[in-house]
C-alpha cells in the first residue's frame, strides 16, 4: 500500500476557508460570466471543495435549480398544496424514517426534516406523474434538504432526475441497466484484472452498482467523501459517478492477491458490500478520481454502442428519457438564464403590514425626540440642619417681626414665653457644633453600616 493510501485528509485551515468563501461569493454574484468565460476555474474550485457555508447555494446554481425555480415561480407551492396520489403517498411515508436515521434532521418521526422530505417527494410525483416515486430518490432529496430549504431541494431533485441521471428512476430502470453495461465496458480499460474476474463469474453490474449510481454514493461513502463527490458531480456530471465506481472496483478487485478469497459470486458480492474504508476516504478517493482516464465523450461513445446492443438483443426501450447533460455548463447553455433568474433573493422577509408598522414606530420615536423639552433646573432646597462651615441660606421672605409682648396671652408662664421667643428668633451667638465622624468621612452614607434609623 502506498503512502497516499494511508494519508488522512486534513481540515481546511480557517484562513484558507475564508478566502475560498470570498471567491465563491464573487462567483455566485456574477455566475453567468464565470460559467461562460472561466468555467475551468469554477471546476477547479469545485474539485478543491465548496465551502460548507455556501454549499447549498452553490449546488442550486450548479444544477440549474436556481434558474428552474425562478422560471416556475410558485410552482412548488401549487404542487405542495395538492393531496397527491394515494398509492405514492403510502410508499413515501414508509420510506421517510429510513433516510439518514441518525441525522438530527430526520431522527424524529414526524419531525421537520421528515415533513420536508415528504413534501419534496410528493411534489415530484405530481410534477412527473409518468415517473412517480422511486425509493432511490429519497436519499438524493434528503442530502439536498440538509443544505437548502424544501423548495430549493425540490428543484435540485428535478434537475438531478432530468438532467444528470435521466431515466434512472423511471419504471423498468432501463437507464441504470444501460449505465451498468457502460461501467463494465470502461472497467476493461481501467482494471483488466477486475474486469476478467467479474466476467468469469458472470456477475451482472446491476447487482453491485445500482445503489451506487441511483443514490449518487450517498449511502455508500463516508459523509466527507459524499460532499466532495457531489461538489464535483454537480459541476461535471455523471462522469464523476462513473469514476468513483471504477476506483472502488479497481482497488477492491484489481489485484490477484485480493481475489484469492473471492472464488465465486457470493464472496465477490460480500467484498463489494464491505469495501475497505481506506479506499473510500476523502483524500485518497478524490486524488484517485483525477487519475481515472474517463471523459464525458468516452461515456457518450460507450452509451451509443451499448444502446445499439440493447436494441439488437432486447428491442426498443420502453421509456425514452431526455438527453443527459454532462455538468453545469451544458445545462446552462441549453437553457440560458435571464439576469434576474440568477439574483440572490433575501432569505428573511417582512410582511408589508410589519414594515409599515416599523416605519410608523420609527417616525413616532423621531417626533418624540423633537418634542422633548429641556429638563427644568432643580431647585435647591436648603439643608434644615446646616453644618457649621456651610454658608447661611439666602433669605427667602422678609423676617417676621417679633411679636409684641403685650399681645401674648397672660396665662402662659414667663419661662415658656422666653422659649417661644428663642425659637422664632434664633441667636447667631450659639457655640459651634463638634464635627461628627460622618462629616469627616469621605464614604457614602448609603452604606448599610452607616444607616441611622430615628
Amino acid at each position: 500500500m502506498s503512502s497516499k493510501t494511508k494519508e488522512v485528509a486534513l481540515d481546511v485551515p480557517p484562513e484558507v476557508l475564508r478566502q475560498r468563501e470570498v471567491k465563491w461569493l464573487d462567483m455566485l454574484s456574477h455566475w453567468d460570466k464565470w460559467m461562460i468565460k472561466r468555467f475551468n476555474k469554477v471546476r477547479l474550485r469545485c474539485q478543491k471543495g465548496i465551502p460548507p457555508a455556501l454549499r447549498g447555494r452553490a449546488w442550486l446554481y450548479l444544477s440549474g435549480g436556481k434558474v428552474k425555480k425562478e422560471q416556475n415561480h410558485e410552482k412548488f407551492q401549487e404542487l405542495d398544496s395538492q393531496p397527491g396520489d394515494p398509492k405514492w403517498i403510502d410508499v413515501i411515508e414508509k420510506d421517510l424514517h429510513r433516510q439518514f436515521p441518525f441525522h438530527e434532521m430526520f431522527v424524529s418521526r414526524g419531525g421537520h426534516g421528515q415533513q420536508d422530505l415528504f413534501r419534496v417527494l410528493k411534489a415530484y410525483t405530481l410534477y412527473k406523474p409518468e415517473e412517480g416515486y422511486c425509493q432511490a430518490q429519497a436519499p438524493i432529496a434528503a442530502v439536498l434538504l440538509m443544505h437548502m430549504p424544501a423548495e430549493d431541494a425540490f428543484w435540485g431533485l428535478v434537475q438531478v432526475c432530468e438532467k444528470y441521471l435521466p431515466g434512472y428512476y423511471s419504471p423498468g430502470l432501463e437507464a441504470i441497466q444501460l449505465d451498468g453495461e457502460i461501467l463494465f465496458a470502461l472497467l476493461r480499460r481501467v482494471s483488466p484484472v477486475a474486469f476478467r474476474h467479474l466476467e468469469k463469474h458472470k456477475i451482472d453490474p446491476i447487482l453491485y452498482m445500482t445503489e451506487w449510481f441511483m443514490c449518487a454514493f450517498s449511502r455508500t461513502l463516508p459523509w466527507a467523501s459524499v460532499l466532495r463527490v457531489w461538489d464535483m458531480f454537480l459541476c461535471d456530471g455523471v462522469k464523476i459517478i462513473f469514476r468513483v465506481g471504477l476506483v472502488l472496483l479497481k482497488y477492491t478487485l484489481g489485484t490477484r492477491e485480493k481475489l484469492k478469497n473471492c472464488q465465486g459470486l457470493y464472496e465477490t458480492m460480500e467484498l463489494l458490500r464491505a469495501i475497505d474504508p481506506r479506499y473510500m476516504q476523502e483524500g485518497f478517493l478524490v486524488r484517485e478520481l483525477f487519475e481515472v482516464p474517463v471523459t464525458a465523450r468516452d461515456i457518450e461513445r460507450e452509451h451509443h454502442s451499448q444502446l445499439k446492443r440493447w436494441k439488437k438483443n432486447r428491442g426498443e426501450l420502453n421509456f425514452r428519457p431526455s438527453p443527459r447533460m454532462h455538468g453545469a455548463r451544458p445545462i446552462m447553455m441549453a437553457e440560458p438564464p435571464r439576469r434576474q433568474d440568477l439574483q440572490q433573493n433575501p432569505t428573511i422577509l417582512f410582511e408589508a403590514s410589519d414594515t409599515m408598522q416599523l416605519k410608523k414606530n420609527e417616525e413616532r420615536k423621531s417626533k418624540n425626540k423633537k418634542n422633548m423639552k429641556k429638563p427644568m433646573p432643580i431647585e435647591e432646597i436648603p439643608n434644615p440642619y446646616p453644618l457649621h462651615n456651610d454658608p447661611p441660606p439666602p433669605p427667602t421672605d422678609p423676617p417676621v417681626p417679633p411679636p409684641d409682648s403685650t399681645m401674648m396671652p397672660e396665662s402662659l408662664p414667663k419661662t415658656e414665653m422666653d422659649f417661644l421667643l428663642q425659637q422664632e428668633a434664633p441667636s447667631n451667638d450659639l457655640p459651634a457644633a463638634k464635627e461628627s465622624t460622618h462629616q469627616k468621612s469621605t464614604q457614602s452614607l448609603s452604606s448599610t453600616e452607616q444607616d441611622t434609623y430615628l
